[in-house]
C-alpha cells in the first residue's frame, strides 16, 4: 500500500481550510484517511500551520511520500530538515547530538525571521491605517469648510454702503421733518 501524506480540503467556499493526513494513494482527496498529522489555514497572513511533529517524521522516515504542496508545508516547519539529519545519522555521517543541535540553530533561525516577517506586517497594517486616517481628516476639513462658505452669507460691500448711506439720508430728512414740525406744534 502506497502512503501519501497530503491536504484534506474542509471550510466554506472561497474560504478553505485543510488537515494535513495520511492516506492510501488510492482513497478520495476528501476520503478515508489514515492518520491526521495537522491542519493549515491559507487565509491568515502568515499562513497558521499546525502539525504534530514527531508523527509526521515518523510517517515521512516510514516512507509516507508527501505531495508537493505538503512538502513544502513540512519544509517550511523543518520535517523534511529533520528527516534530511536523521538520514545522516543512519548513514553515521555525524552523531545524533549534532544533528539535534543543527536542528536548533535552524529552527532558531527560522523563528527570527518569521518573527520579522510578522513584525513587517504588523508595521505595515499600521502605517496603511494611519495614512486612511490622515486622509479621512484631510476630506472632512474639505468638506467643513466647503459648508462653511456655503453657509456664510455673502458679502455685498457697495449695496451695503448704498442702502447705508440712503438710510442716513432718510434720518436726516425725518430728523428735518421733525424739527420744522416740532416747533410750529409749539407756537
Amino acid at each position: 500500500m502506497a502512503t501519501k501524506i497530503r491536504l484534506q480540503r474542509h471550510g466554506r467556499k472561497g474560504k478553505p481550510f485543510f488537515h494535513i493526513v495520511a492516506a492510501d494513494a488510492r482513497a478520495k482527496r476528501d476520503g478515508r484517511y489514515i492518520e491526521k498529522l495537522g491542519t493549515y489555514n491559507p487565509n491568515t497572513n502568515p499562513a497558521t500551520i499546525e502539525i504534530n511533529f514527531d508523527k509526521t517524521v515518523e510517517w515521512v522516515m516510514t516512507g509516507a511520500e508527501p505531495t508537493d504542496t505538503v512538502r513544502a508545508i513540512l519544509s517550511y516547519k523543518g520535517v523534511m530538515m529533520k528527516k534530511h539529519l536523521l538520514d545522516g545519522v543512519r548513514k553515521g555521517a555525524h552523531t545524533e547530538e549534532e544533528a539535534e543541535k543543527k536542528f536548533e540553530a535552524w529552527l532558531a533561525d527560522k523563528t527570527n525571521k518569521l518573527d520579522g516577517h510578522k513584525e513587517q506586517i504588523a508595521k505595515n497594517a499600521e502605517d496603511a491605517k494611519a495614512k486612511a486616517l490622515a486622509a479621512e481628516v484631510e476630506v472632512s476639513n474639505a468638506r467643513a469648510a466647503a459648508i462653511a462658505e456655503a453657509n456664510a452669507p455673502e458679502p455685498v460691500a457697495e449695496e451695503t454702503e448704498a442702502v447705508a448711506e440712503e438710510a442716513t439720508e432718510e434720518v436726516e430728512a425725518a430728523a428735518e421733518t421733525a424739527e420744522g414740525e416740532a416747533p410750529a406744534t409749539e407756537a
